[in-house]
């Protein structure tokens, strides 16, 4: 932020020229009400509102809203919360003892309208005072008689203080400053005005309604309250996550001590407050921050990574967006709306769950709670809706903030569901990686036939096709060229698809071999991360595969990993590679990997009677890898009725 004051002073007065319900306002109200040290406060607000506003303000951080009804009926909302400049600087003056004056008039026929102004990211950049001087050059004349009013009346009180205080301190929107600095030189009479109203109620506001209800998004609002006195503490990072990590004995004793999603979530804004300084709060490093939270959390629940031209892609969408629609920076919407666009639905919600967090805010309260949409609010509000991987709800949309993942109502509730010492899989996850497994052998004999393709002149049949590209490379002989697919004798046996080798065997340390359960379904054998590191449910754990192995008719295999004859594999995927090739009543093997399988297995692949196909991962689609990958181990069969509720 530009090092210049940003307070205008007329007599005694020093005003703060601001945007309602900005961030970058309310953190210039708080730093000038420090630098100045005034006498009293004054602030844009009506007398009548005192007691609740007041009342309201001490319940921060946690959110209220006073609402009242009008002559004509109409309800008016006014949120209590830590990023708007006026109740800041209540806050200030309560805190600091220094009597603060509400010295609007309070008019009940006010119209509404919106006062466009430009981006407020810009007061970061160039200051108060150069945005104030901005404005004043674009924004038109006062709009009507009751803002008129409300000015005279505001000048008024002014004079009133100036008489008793040699330092006050105002807080006045930028669209009435002008007329209450040129109303304050001039006599002014007691204004017309409500003296008293009834009917105002102070709620708490539903932790529900804080992304729609708030004016900046909950998670930079979380940000600005930690800072504002001091700098948080960050609990031990071991800790801090949002998997669920047990051992088997731990599983079976009923578990240890985890942080909740709250905690996690809350350590995060921790951390990005702490990261941020005393210096002025910056939104864009901000979105820096919230992006990189929520990276760290979506590859914790989904065990995939944020991948860096994702992150490019993703700011320079989100800017590209913004400059669309006239601002400098995106919004909460935009920014979730990008997180799907450049990720996926699963990385959107872990965005949009992390920026809507709040750690203050409670359903129960001394006070009553009220649910509020946007629109209660005169709000332009819009709707995202978010459809996060595999839940098989038949496309159902998931509408956010609508509906929420289950989670445990007690402590230690899904380790309940680990009694049962029998495991199997979910036959929604079989029958989809049972499908790429014959996609896999079709694709393989394909390569193996074009492998093995002839191309000859046209004589007296066309065989399998015309070669186009033959064909034209010998145009000047005038001829045609046709094409004939050799059979492949002994087909596709084993199937084998490698995501990460695991050279060090560290990320993917448990192993298990399964037995299809029909004649439909192959006999499995896979690496992948350990069950015990991602419990989503009762009984019910949450995989990432490092490789599989996937080998037809069932009912064969044995133990892979404990069998001797593999003694000399090194890694792994080695060992899965000679498993597919001896259990492999097909004479070919296809192998799906990042780099192809070493010539010595390939000489052992020759001895046995075998062949290796090999394909490159890159030519696969990543999104349905990526969708087989994930898999979920279920203790016990009476758990697949409601593995639905708990799988994503």
């Amino acid at each position: 932020m530009e090092n210049q004051e940003p307070l205008i002073q007329f007599g005694p007065i020093y005003a703060l020229p601001i945007v309602h319900y900005k961030m970058e306002f309310a953190e210039a109200a708080w730093r000038s009400f420090k630098t100045l040290s005034p006498d009293a406060i004054a602030v844009e607000l009506p007398a009548t509102l005192r007691s609740y506003i007041e009342a309201g303000v001490k319940r921060l951080p946690a959110v209220s809203i006073v609402c009242y009804q009008t002559k004509k009926g109409d309800v008016v909302y006014l949120p209590i919360e830590p990023a708007d400049p006026m109740c800041e600087a209540v806050r200030c003056g309560l805190e600091a003892g220094i009597p603060v004056f509400y010295i609007d008039p309070d008019i009940d026929e006010y119209p509404q309208y919106r006062e466009p102004v430009p981006d407020t990211y810009s007061v970061h950049r160039l200051g108060v005072k150069t945005y104030y001087d901005t404005f004043r050059r674009l924004a038109g004349p006062v709009k009507g008689i009751e803002d008129k009013r409300r000015e005279l009346g505001m000048a008024y009180e002014l004079q009133q203080l100036a008489g008793s205080y040699k330092k006050i301190f105002f807080v006045c929107g930028m669209a009435h400053l002008d007329g209450v600095r040129n109303a304050f030189d001039t006599p002014q009479t007691i204004p017309l005005g409500k003296v008293k109203r009834l009917g105002i109620g102070l709620f708490n506001l539903h932790p529900e309604s804080l992304p729609e209800v708030l004016s900046e998004y909950p998670f930079l609002s979380a940000v600005y309250e930690y800072r504002r006195t001091s700098l948080p503490e960050v609990p031990d990072q071991t800790r801090c996550t949002l998997r669920r990590r047990y051992g088997v004995l731990e599983l079976l004793s009923g578990g240890k001590e985890n942080m909740t999603e709250e905690e996690v979530l809350d350590v995060s804004v921790r951390r990005v407050a702490c990261k941020t300084g005393m210096e002025p709060l910056d939104r864009q490093k901000i979105h820096y921050y919230l992006f990189e939270e929520a990276a760290r959390h979506y590859h914790q629940e989904t065990g995939e990574s944020v991948e860096r031209w994702q992150k490019r892609t993703f700011f320079r969408f989100c800017r590209n967006y913004a400059l669309l629609e006239g601002s400098l920076l995106p919004d909460f919407y935009q920014l979730i709306t990008s997180a799907r666009g450049c990720a996926d639905d699963n990385f959107s919600y872990a965005l949009w769950r992390l920026g809507s967090f709040y750690p203050w805010q409670c359903e129960d309260s001394e006070l009553a709670t009220i649910r509020i949409k946007g629109e209660d609010l005169w709000l332009n509000t819009r709707k995202i809706r978010i459809r996060r991987r595999i839940p098989r709800i038949k496309r159902h949309p998931v509408s956010v903030p609508k509906k929420r993942r289950l989670k445990e109502q007690r402590a230690g509730e899904w380790l309940e569901g680990f009694s049962d010492p029998n495991i199997c899989s979910y036959p929604v996850e079989d029958i989809v990686i049972e499908d790429f497994g014959k996609f896999l052998k079709t694709k393989g004999g394909l390569l193996l036939s074009e492998e093995h393709t002839k191309t000859l002149p046209f004589e007296t049949t066309i065989l399998d096709g015309i070669d186009i590209r033959e064909t034209v490379r010998h145009m000047y002989e005038g001829r045609i060229y046709v094409k004939e697919f050799s059979r492949i004798k002994g087909g596709v046996g084993s199937v084998l698809i490698i995501y990460d080798e695991d050279k060090e065997n560290k990320s993917f340390p448990y192993t298990m071999t399964w037995l299809g359960e029909h004649d439909q379904e192959s006999d499995m054998a896979f690496y992948s991360t350990s069950p015990w590191d991602h419990v989503v449910g009762p009984g019910i754990c949450r995989c990432s595969y490092g490789g599989f192995l996937l080998s037809y008719p069932p009912l064969r295999m044995t133990d892979i990993w404990t069998d001797p004859d593999y003694y000399f594999a090194r890694t792994k995927a080695e060992k899965l590679l000679l498993a597919g090739l001896d259990y492999s009543l097909g004479k070919y093997v296809v192998y799906v990997a990042t780099t192809p399988p070493r010539s010595f297995l390939k000489q052992i692949a020759a001895r046995w009677g075998k062949q290796i196909v090999y394909i490159p991962i890159g030519q696969l689609s990543p999104i349905r890898l990526k969708k087989i990958r994930v898999f979920h181990i279920l203790m016990g069969k009476d758990k697949r009725e409601m593995a639905h509720e708990y799988i994503w």
